[in-house]
C-alpha cells in the first residue's frame, strides 16, 4: 500500500466563538453578583479662619508660681514660704479672675517640693501647668 503524501495542508481550525460566549456570560454573572463597598471619603480640607471680633484681644493673666535652685518658692514674683504657696494662688485668683497657674521649677530644685505644691493645687481643684526649666536659662 501506497501512502498518500498530501499537500501539507492539515491545519484544523478552532472555532472560538463559543469560548468567548462563555467569558462574556462570566463576565457579566461576576459583575451583577459582586457587592461594592461603600466607601467615604475623609475631609482634609481646612476650616475657614475665625472672623477677627472672635480673637481675644488680651491674654489670659497668669499666676507663676517659681521654685528656685536653692529650694525658695514665690508666686508672681513675691518671695514666700514654700508651704503658704496655695494660700498665695488662691489670694492671687481672687484678686486674678480665671487666672492660669504656671509652675515653674528650676531643676536644681528638689522635686517633692513641686510635688506638694501640685497636690495642694489639686486638691482645690485648680488647674496648673508644670515647666522644668534648665539650670543655664536662669
Amino acid at each position: 500500500m501506497r501512502r498518500r503524501r498530501g499537500s501539507g495542508n492539515d491545519e484544523a481550525e478552532v472555532d472560538m466563538t463559543p469560548m468567548l460566549d462563555i467569558v462574556f456570560i462570566m463576565l457579566i454573572f461576576f459583575i451583577v453578583t459582586a457587592t461594592f463597598l461603600d466607601e467615604t471619603g475623609k475631609d482634609f480640607t481646612q476650616p475657614p479662619p475665625p472672623p477677627d471680633k472672635d480673637i481675644p484681644t488680651e491674654p489670659k493673666p497668669a499666676i507663676v508660681v517659681f521654685v528656685n535652685g536653692v529650694n525658695g518658692c514665690a508666686v508672681d514674683g513675691i518671695q514666700t514660704d514654700c508651704s503658704t504657696v496655695p494660700l498665695q494662688v488662691e489670694k492671687a485668683r481672687a484678686e486674678k479672675a480665671g487666672a492660669a497657674v504656671i509652675l515653674r521649677m528650676d531643676e536644681r530644685a528638689k522635686h517633692r517640693i513641686m510635688v506638694d505644691i501640685k497636690e495642694d493645687l489639686d486638691s482645690t481643684n485648680t488647674d496648673s501647668k508644670i515647666e522644668i526649666i534648665p539650670a543655664t536659662d536662669i
